[in-house]
């Protein structure tokens, strides 16, 4: 599959709101590894290879266990494997990416709410659709995965 348009080549200026947008999100007080399971499990859903290879291997730097991003996809059947606040984000970020499924459910809002600041709320809430911007970004446009050695 060949890249249909490099963006960045196209029009530098484009990302420039997304870039601030994830200085936002970075600034605040989630922390990495929850950002990346975050990431990592909206990039799942929407079927990004780019983003999946990105914040899985940000996620490894941040200290995500590799079990944890072995079983991301089924986390509800490793309730164990992560704490009541990443569930409560992973649970978040679902609703949130399939948002036309059903919305946001009271009992998920309510998980969040539990274990997040409003703040922190607002900040994950944001979090979320920044990766769904950027999944859609890299879905439509066929980015090319980077080589590696």
């Amino acid at each position: 599959m060949s890249t249909r348009l490099n963006i960045q080549e196209v029009d530098p200026a484009a990302y420039q709101p997304m870039f601030a947008l994830e200085k936002y999100i970075h600034s605040g007080e989630l922390g990495e590894a929850l950002l990346a399971l975050v990431k990592t499990r909206a990039s799942q859903i929407n079927h990004c290879a780019f983003c999946l290879d990105m914040h899985a291997e940000e996620g490894r730097k941040a200290g995500v266990q590799q079990r944890q991003l072995d079983v991301l996809a089924g986390w509800r059947e490793a309730p164990n494997l992560f704490s009541p606040r990443e569930r409560a984000a992973l649970a978040f970020t679902e609703e949130v990416t399939q948002i036309g499924a059903g919305g946001v459910s009271d009992e998920v809002w309510d998980a969040v709410a539990a274990e997040f600041s409003q703040t922190e709320h607002v900040q994950l809430l944001m979090a979320i659709c920044a990766i769904n911007t950027w999944n859609r970004l890299a879905v439509a446009t066929h980015q090319a995965l980077p080589e590696r050695d």
